[in-house]
């Protein structure tokens, strides 16, 4: 089976490289699956940069999610899944043909959910409804801030905001990201790179302010983030995408610590505001069974119609590289995804 391994750290152009290697055996509790497609997050890129503690050491397989046919089971039991097409996690491999994985990290999905939008169902929408519905704990009427709101966390944390009756305020740094931001349900959106957003929603909404912001950048924008929340406020943080595009090593995460702030507990007691820190490989790793439950969870909600990913882009195995570039340069919308 072909692999594409992560061979250095650095730009994507000489990152990678195809392998052969034989199909994976499989333990009694593991699926084979043949992958049609798997998807990029940012997460991948951080590896790449050799900015992700959690990467495997050089040379490996990254990815986190694929979308195919379960081709092996590793028991009896397990046979039912046989045949079946499935969206499935994996803790990195998931650039290649073949993958095992955990049953635990599979679920079924019907025929007429493509392939592509699997992927993003994955990563982003688990992600999304993990952060959304079980952290931050939406309720109807609440005015949420979503960061990077024409991603595929962004446009998923929208969506999902919007079936429990939020008010949803979208930042994006083009006016082509703001659109798509809008058509996927945001109220307001605000161009970040034109205007200070929290200016921008404190004329909007004055003393109401808000309720939750979802933060995948970090930065300064945790600070303004916090002033912006009212008493009962939840600043949820699954990202810090102002790392990336750093050349500075060391120095780049230090400032962006800086650039954060101290946080001092007892100023969270006084103004009544919670802070959320989300790692879905930590929710994985310690707590499978909740990570199966949200992947359930947005299965039934794209099989009943009620969110809609959207593909930015489909790339070939062998431009694995414009796939990460694409998104290193933070220029993609929705999910991208590369097929076999």
């Amino acid at each position: 089976m072909k692999q594409l391994y992560l061979v250095k750290n650095g730009p994507a152009d000489n990152a990678f490289e195809e392998r052969e290697n034989p199909i994976p055996k499989l333990n009694t509790r593991e699926v084979l699956v043949k992958v049609e497609t798997f998807g990029i997050n940012f997460a991948d890129i951080m590896a790449r940069l050799g900015l992700y503690r959690e990467a495997p050491p050089l040379p490996c397989v990254i990815g986190y999610e694929v979308c195919g046919v379960v081709e092996q089971v590793g028991s009896d039991t397990l046979e039912p899944l046989k045949g079946k097409k499935v969206v499935a996690f994996t803790r990195f491999g998931g650039y290649s043909e073949y993958v095992k994985t955990e049953a635990t990290a599979v679920i079924p999905i019907p025929d007429e959910v493509d392939s592509a939008e699997a992927c993003a169902l994955a990563t982003q929408y688990g992600t999304a409804y993990y952060t959304a519905y079980e952290c931050a704990n939406l309720r109807k009427g609440e005015n949420v801030l979503v960061h990077s709101a024409a991603g595929g966390v962004g446009i998923a944390l929208t969506q999902l905001a919007k079936l429990k009756g939020c008010t949803v305020f979208g930042t994006a740094s083009t006016e082509k990201k703001l659109q798509v931001a809008k058509e996927n349900g945001a109220d307001y959106v605000i161009n970040y790179q034109s205007e200070d957003y929290q200016k921008a929603i404190e004329k909007i909404i004055s003393k109401q302010q808000l309720d939750v912001a979802f933060n995948a950048v970090g930065g300064k924008t945790f600070k303004q983030d916090m002033a912006l929340l009212n008493a009962g406020g939840r600043e949820v943080l699954y990202g810090a995408a102002k790392r990336s595009g750093q050349k500075w090593g060391m120095l780049s995460t230090l400032k962006l610590v800086w650039d954060m702030g101290l946080v001092i507990p007892l100023f969270a007691v006084m103004t009544s505001k919670s802070i959320l820190g989300v790692n879905m490989l930590k929710i994985g790793d310690n707590k499978p069974e909740l990570l199966k439950h949200c992947l359930d969870e947005v299965v039934k909600l794209r099989v009943n119609n009620q969110i809609k990913p959207l593909i930015g882009a489909v790339y070939e195995a062998k431009d694995i590289a414009k796939a990460h570039t694409l998104v290193e340069d933070r220029s993609s919308v929705g999910k991208v995804v590369v097929k076999w």
